[in-house]
């Protein structure tokens, strides 16, 4: 028997406090009463914009200003193949109603239960929680002072998403220097990622773990405790096929461009990165000589954002 093999544009529906509209679907239909995000099959002809402002009008009532793309998640249902290609909706005109009958609610994405939603969904949850950009600690962590007045300034500057790395210290001054750098983070809402291998953070106060590329490798099932965020690099699509069996929240591709921190390595370019990640269920950062001037070129070519060190590092701070 042929499996169907279906194209499905979906729309991630941003309110003005960043709450994401979600339908139910109806209880007699494939995934019956999980909730979802707005959408349907894109029919022959059609382009992803067409097809979604098409599904977008017929079940909501609503006309697309601004959107852009979010994820695309390939998800086997054993009957059918699904592609879900999902667009973030920034701005719309008319009032979002089910014209179908279907129960609307809006949800901020830290609010919604993965469990409710048909297992392709789940990635974008993920990709809605998470921001575009993300810095990687930068400079000499051997002088914590200016360390951390840099990530004060970058904080300041609204980052919120943070990956320290120093790999230059021991394991206990690694933790001296996550312990300072957390409550940093934490009362500015952003997100500390410790880049050391999990047993030497065990006890370490963290937002999550980020897993080098060997780490990865030498796993069986995802480390860490519930409700924090994992992460690891990846460079092939064997290791973004292993982060993403193991479960991981989000991964990073590198190196897209040539890098300073890693001259030897071949860049990917950007048509190579947009392939290796198209088959791949989790938002995928790009790393590897970028800066916040690429954010648009990574989004366009299905990157969750950008990651960087230099490109979001602050200067030097008083000297520093």
């Amino acid at each position: 028997m042929t499996r169907q093999q279906i194209h499905v544009m979906a729309g991630a529906i941003l309110d003005d406090q960043g709450r994401v509209l979600v339908t139910r679907r109806p209880d007699h239909v494939h995934q019956g009463g999980r909730w979802e995000f707005p959408g349907g099959k894109l029919e022959p002809g059609e382009t992803p914009e067409q097809g979604l402002a098409r599904e977008l009008a017929e079940e909501l009532g609503i006309s697309i200003g601004a959107s852009r793309p979010l994820i695309r998640v390939h998800h086997d249902y054993g009957d059918r193949h699904i592609l879900l290609d999902v667009h973030r909706v920034e701005t719309y005109s008319g009032l979002p109603v089910g014209m179908e009958g279907q129960p609307l609610a809006w949800l901020a994405p830290e609010a919604m239960d993965p469990a409710r939603f048909p297992a392709a969904d789940r990635p974008i949850i993920s990709a809605l929680r998470l921001p575009s950009l993300l810095l990687i600690t930068g400079a000499d962590p051997r002088d914590p002072a200016n360390l951390l007045a840099r990530l004060r300034r970058a904080i300041q500057d609204g980052i919120r998403l943070i990956q320290l790395r120093a790999h230059a210290l021991d394991d206990r001054a690694y933790r001296e220097l996550a312990a300072q750098a957390y409550p940093l983070c934490a009362v500015a809402g952003a997100r500390l990622i410790l880049n050391r291998d999990p047993a030497a953070v065990a006890s370490c106060p963290r937002h999550g773990l980020h897993l080098r590329a060997q780490t990865l490798a030498a796993l069986d099932q995802r480390p860490g405790v519930s409700g924090e965020w994992v992460s690891a690099s990846c460079h092939t699509a064997a290791e973004l096929t292993r982060a993403a069996a193991l479960g991981l929240d989000y991964a990073l591709l590198s190196p897209v461009n040539p890098t300073a921190t890693h001259p030897d390595a071949r860049p990917l370019g950007w048509a190579r990165f947009q392939e290796l990640i198209e088959p791949t269920p989790l938002p995928v950062y790009a790393l590897g000589g970028l800066g916040p001037a690429d954010l648009t070129t990574a989004i366009r070519h299905g990157a969750q954002g950008i990651a960087a060190i230099s490109g979001l590092w602050p200067a030097a701070v008083d000297g520093g």
